[in-house]
């Protein structure tokens, strides 16, 4: 029985578009998609992790770059209001702690409250600092405090009298020096002793003096005692006085804000104690020099108004779902830190100088992060994992973390943490985190696993030109025609490598639609057509493709020797795909076997240098078992095969070329020659069944293309697997070659249906004296082996 070859229909799947409607002519009668098209799975594990508010129900969404993993879930969150269910955000600032200033305390406030609140307070800092020294300057505080003062000077003055009366009585001066020391001399008359009139006194007039200085110093000394209660209660009555004022003015300020903030408690709280700290704290406020003002302004250690200030962290628009993105997930870009600022060569800090990380803007909300970044920076996965585990997170140092340094260093209050975390990563990142940290599973509970390809159906292909005409309307570009969203689509396909599929890796499509618009607009064109996607898929193409034009060469001079016409005994044209980072090709590769008496066994060449990989070897032993079933059951195969890919010094590896090893095999067994305008590719299990493998599309043609350097025939083409057909969407020009009937592609589903192809005789069938039949290849093979084991 003739194998037929595959007719044209078969070998590319066009998009013919039955769901859009007739009179739908270009994207810009398609409503833009608003979501990632086939990628519903991801999206209800999104929905699902977003309406628990539980801990440790965060998202690993698993996918290759370019999937729209990042686009699917920003879309989504967008569009739902993940917040529905009534959670409440604030606004979280840092003010100072009055009884201990390296600790600040958290203030929290409704959202969007923040910033109002802090302009608050500058305003009523700006107006303390010019009522406060215009209450101490009036008359009726200067008549206040110079009663006060008078009252002091008064009594220190009757009581210094009486002691200075005494004295004299007792020929004693009491004055007082330029130093303001009090000073006891015993007169000579009216004047004070010198040092000669006082020697020529008698010892009992001197000894009477010294008894009666010393009974007047003791006297002073506890009139000095006096004198300094007597200041001291002069200055309570000053700072009393002084309050009483301040306290006037502060709280005729304080009553608004008091008023505007009731339904604060917190608030309230810390409005009591600025306005008692700032009664404690007159001084800031009435001090006149200006680099003391300046410097009582900078410095940390100093009472000041910027002790006042409200530093607002973080400040939500009013109950709008915080989304963040974190490009660069550092430590100090999530978690926050505390700036140092210098003044006059004193470098401090505040409370005022803590800066907000991602994590604390994204609070009640979504941070979405990349979990190879996460992990390359150091310190930053066990931070995010004690922040997630706590549900507090707190604004520490690295060099804290990270050193034994005693530096001084603010220990800010934590702050409440409720946050999702969405880390986007591959497949690989997933398994090593779940493989080596046991915390992983336990704080991402939930994986978000994003497609590679979706079903095509006519339904799919109507979101897939929808989700074309969102690129287009996003980028602001030219219009696709009906044509042009065919093409497109058929690309897909042909990325995906199978006709029923579609490709989701949306980077690519819209990487081609720039690339598209640019050709369509280079020519001028007020809508991007079917020929501008084909041109700019062949400058894609031509700008990657040097290694396949350099291969390509070889077979032009000659270099990689290859037959696309005749017959010869043991030599077939395997096919083989070649990759680099963005480009993948096909070329065929020789294959020969040649036999020598021996014992039966197929010496693979490739695995014997180490240029044979595992897969190929396995290739290799399975057909040597198929070998062994046809000719080996009853008595040894009494030849010794040597099998290799002639010209191939980089490495084989897989097992797509095991069934043209077999053919070349049983070729050089029967001494049948085999066609050399056919290749063939495919794998095949123990009992000769074709297996499918990957890169049909590739390999096909790269045959075409060699054929075409060599010369072409109306009876080249390539064996595939019947499995493989589906992945079938070659290029337009060997789809017209296999239509007017000069190229050909076989599926088969039998090796021995390859056999016939190769050689144009039957393959042969097993009779039950356990013979095949001597008109076909299996038959002659048996016979010369017989030959040989008589």
């Amino acid at each position: 029985m003739t194998i037929q070859s595959l007719s044209c229909d078969k070998l590319y799947r066009t998009a013919s578009l039955h769901g859009l409607p007739e009179d739908c002519k270009s994207t810009k009668n398609l409503t833009p998609l608003d979501e990632i098209v086939g990628q519903e799975r991801a999206q209800q594990a999104v929905e699902f992790a977003m309406s628990i508010k539980e801990k440790g129900y965060n998202i690993y969404a698993i996918g290759r770059n370019g999937l729209g993993k990042r686009t699917m879930v920003l879309r989504y969150l967008n569009r739902h209001d993940p917040n529905g269910n009534g959670h409440t955000l604030y606004d979280w600032c840092y003010v100072a702690n009055f009884e201990e200033p390296r600790s600040p305390k958290i203030l929290k406030l409704p959202a969007g409250r923040g910033h109002a609140f802090r302009k608050d307070i500058e305003k009523l800092m700006t107006r303390l600092v010019k009522a406060l020294p215009l209450a101490f300057d009036n008359e009726m505080y200067y008549s206040r405090s110079e009663k006060l003062k008078n009252q002091l000077t008064q009594k220190q003055e009757s009581a210094l009298l009486t002691l200075t009366k005494e004295a004299l009585e007792r020929s004693v001066s009491l004055s007082v020096t330029t130093t303001g020391e009090y000073q006891l001399v015993a007169l000579n008359g009216e004047e004070p002793h010198n040092e000669e009139s006082f020697a020529a006194l008698s010892e009992k007039e001197q000894k009477a003096f010294e008894e009666t200085i010393n009974d007047l110093e003791r006297q002073l000394r506890g009139i000095v005692r006096q004198l300094t209660e007597l200041e001291e209660e002069f200055s309570d009555k000053i700072q009393k006085l002084n309050t009483e004022i301040a306290n006037d003015v502060v709280a005729h300020f304080f009553k608004v804000l008091f008023v505007s903030y009731k339904e604060l408690p917190e608030v309230k709280a810390y409005l009591k104690a600025m306005q008692a700290d700032i009664l404690d704290n007159l001084d800031i406020f009435l001090e006149e020099s200006e680099e003391q003002v300046a410097l009582a302004y900078a410095a940390l250690d100093k009472k000041m108004p910027r002790r006042y200030q409200i530093n607002v962290l973080v400040s939500q628009p009013e109950q709008k779902f915080p989304i963040v993105v974190e490009e660069s997930p550092n430590y100090h870009s999530i978690f926050g830190y505390v700036e140092n600022a210098t003044f006059k060569g004193t470098v401090f800090t505040d409370f005022s100088l803590i800066r907000a990380g991602s994590l604390h803007r994204a609070n009640g909300g979504v941070l979405l992060m990349d979990a190879v970044k996460v992990l390359e920076r150091p310190y930053v996965w066990d931070g995010l994992k004690r922040a997630l585990r706590a549900r507090k997170l707190s604004v520490s140092s690295l060099e804290k973390e990270v050193t034994l340094s005693g530096t001084i260093s603010l220990d800010p209050e934590p702050i409440p943490l409720n946050v999702k975390i969405i880390l986007f990563g591959d497949y690989q990142t997933y398994q090593l985190l779940q493989h080596y940290d046991p915390e992983f599973s336990e704080l991402f509970r939930v994986t978000a696993d994003f497609e590679d390809e979706m079903v095509r159906t006519d339904e799919a292909e109507v979101q897939y030109a929808q989700f074309i005409s969102s690129i287009v309307n996003d980028n602001g570009m030219l219009h696709c025609d009906r044509k042009a969203i065919a093409r497109i689509i058929e690309y897909s396909s042909r990325q995906a490598d199978d006709q029923n599929k579609l490709s989701l890796h949306s980077a690519d499509i819209a990487n081609l639609l720039r690339e598209t618009n640019y050709m369509a607009k280079s020519s001028n064109a007020t809508m991007i057509r079917a020929n501008h996607v084909d041109q700019a898929l062949l400058s894609q193409e031509k700008r990657v493709s040097r290694l396949r034009d350099h291969v390509m060469q070889t077979f032009v001079n000659g270099t990689t020797l290859i037959d696309t016409q005749g017959e010869v005994v043991g030599q077939i044209n395997g096919l083989s795909v070649i990759s680099t980072s963005s480009h993948q090709f096909g070329a065929p590769n020789r294959i020969t076997a040649t036999t020598a008496y021996g014992n039966g066994e197929v010496f693979d060449i490739e695995r014997s240098v180490d240029l044979g990989g595992r897969i190929h070897s396995k290739g290799v032993m399975i057909l040597s078992a198929y070998l062994a079933s046809l000719f080996g059951k009853t008595r040894r195969i009494p030849l010794t095969t040597h099998l290799t890919f002639e010209q191939s010094y980089g490495g084989v590896d897989g097992d797509s070329a095991s069934m043209a090893e077999l053919c070349a095999i049983v070729s050089a067994f029967s001494l049948v020659p085999l066609r050399q305008d056919v290749a063939i590719t495919g794998s095949m299990n123990q009992f000769g069944e074709a297996q499918p493998i990957g890169g049909v599309n590739e390999k096909i043609e790269g045959f075409y293309d060699v054929c075409a350097i060599k010369g072409r025939t109306a009876q080249q083409g390539v064996i595939i697997p019947q499995s493989n057909v589906h992945n079938l969407m070659l290029r337009k020009d060997i789809v017209e070659a296999v239509e007017k009937g000069e190229f050909h592609i076989w599926a088969i589903s039998h090796v021995s249906e390859a056999i016939e192809i190769l050689t144009r005789q039957p393959a042969g069938i097993l009779t039950a004296e356990g013979t095949y039949p001597l008109d076909s290849v299996l038959g002659q093979a048996q016979l010369k082996l017989n030959a040989l084991r008589v």
